[in-house]
């Protein structure tokens, strides 16, 4: 671990407090306003939450990640748009830079995405390019000591507050083998945002377009100061990235359980509370046992890492695991509830909705399973 033992409880604990007395309140205002609300966020970069994975030579906590994991827990215990505004800083947007930035680069911009002065954002994704994301279309060209990006991304989490996006384009050619990753400011001419994407959940969580029309960058932008280089950052960024994703919703399972459980032993039928129909017990154990093993994959996973261990296939089996998992427990959050939790006065249908996103970005289910499936093959074959 990055941190000593005590000085990271005392994280822990500060973060838990946190998400019980500032998040968990603050929920319904933050789908009511659309966004997180603006006292809330600067208490989340005072206590550091923007500064969780970044060095500590630059201003941030540095953890290791089964601390990261750990922290996630806590977090994933409130509303999922709490998380996002400082996920992509500490995750996929500033990852790539601490894995493969130049020092220049990592002075830059590392010290600002600590402070949550600055949002980092992620770039891969396109209208014609999801899952198959070493097929991307966007191009940079070099001319002189700059290059000039064009085309557009897609879905992009926190673009419309982000200050620095991470930028995957063609500056080859097909494949893997082709694709640079640029640090593009926000203030960059021909960079526009399209508009906000409408979505199923996650309310305060803010998605769009990202379009590049003949933006010039200097070549200092370009990251690690090497062509074709981008789709292995890309790779090594969504390894840990989706133990982060594993882990968070580790922490919305046990939300909902205990939201359950509390509604099971309160709300009484037939002369008695639900939770003793042995039918309502059946799903709270199932929900209970799942979540148990998707917090043990997701803890194991992150120690391997920390120690050095090659985790791609066990970071998919974890992201996977624990995404189809919470799906399952927020449906049986809902069937506990009853018509209760069809209605907006419960938390539970808002979750509903919220934790449908797991499944998809970062790799969706199939994609983790490909994933699994063909690391199995290589290994047979060795």
């Amino acid at each position: 671990m990055a941190l000593d033992q005590e000085t990271f409880q005392q994280l822990l604990d500060t973060v838990s407090r946190f998400v019980n007395e500032r998040l968990i309140p603050n929920e319904d205002r933050m789908e009511a306003e659309d966004r997180v609300p603006p006292d809330v966020l600067a208490e989340m970069k005072e206590i550091g939450l923007f500064s969780l994975t970044i060095p500590e030579e630059y201003g941030g906590l540095g953890l290791g990640m089964e601390e990261e994991a750990l922290v996630l827990m806590e977090i994933g215990r409130a509303s999922c748009a709490f998380r996002s505004a400082f996920a992509t800083t500490i995750g996929i947007g500033s990852q790539g830079l601490v894995m493969d930035g130049t020092e220049e680069q990592r002075q830059r911009y590392l010290p600002r995405l600590a402070s949550g002065e600055i949002i980092g954002s992620f770039c891969l994704t396109e209208p014609n390019v999801g899952s198959d994301s070493a097929s991307v279309r966007t191009r940079a060209v070099r001319d002189g000591d700059s290059y000039v990006i064009n085309g557009t991304k897609r879905f992009i989490t926190n673009a419309p507050e982000a200050g620095l996006f991470t930028v995957f384009a063609r500056t080859g050619g097909e494949g893997a083998g082709g694709i640079s990753a640029f640090l593009v400011d926000a203030s960059t001419p021909g960079l526009s945002l399209g508009k906000i994407d409408k979505k199923m959940g996650q309310k305060g969580s803010h998605t769009c377009d990202v379009i590049f029309d003949d933006c010039r960058v200097p070549k200092e932008a370009l990251l690690g100061g090497e062509e074709n280089k981008g789709f292995k950052t890309a790779m090594k960024v969504l390894d840990r990235g989706r133990l982060h994703i594993a882990a968070a919703c580790v922490g919305t399972a046990e939300r909902l359980i205990a939201d359950s459980l509390n509604y099971a032993m309160s709300r009484k039928q037939f002369g008695k509370p639900i939770a003793e129909f042995q039918l309502v017990q059946a799903m709270l154990a199932d929900s209970r046992m799942e979540t148990y093993a998707a917090r043990c994959m997701v803890l194991d996973s992150a120690k391997r890492r920390d120690a050095g261990e090659n985790v791609t296939t066990l970071a998919s089996c974890s992201k996977l695991f624990s995404t189809e998992m919470l799906g399952r427990v927020a449906d049986r959050a809902v069937q506990i509830h009853g018509g209760s939790g069809y209605i907006a006065d419960f938390k539970v249908e808002r979750f509903y909705r919220d934790v449908r996103l797991f499944r998809l970005y970062e790799g969706t289910s199939q994609i983790q399973q490909i994933i699994i499936a063909k690391n199995m093959m290589k290994e047979a074959a060795r």
